[in-house]
């Protein structure tokens, strides 16, 4: 499996949101990754 395409940046974000190392993020399966960042955005949503 391929590593993702997305920035360092997003990474960083991700592994500290999800609270997992960058390693972990890289190889997660693309729709997984989605899944996550949807839950992270209505979390974000909720409170605002």
């Amino acid at each position: 499996m391929r590593p993702l395409q997305i920035s360092a940046e997003t990474a960083q974000k991700l592994a500290k949101a999800l609270d997992v190392p960058i390693e972990q993020i890289m190889h997660l399966p693309q729709h997984i990754l989605v899944q996550k960042l949807v839950e992270i955005e209505r979390e974000e949503a909720k409170k605002d």
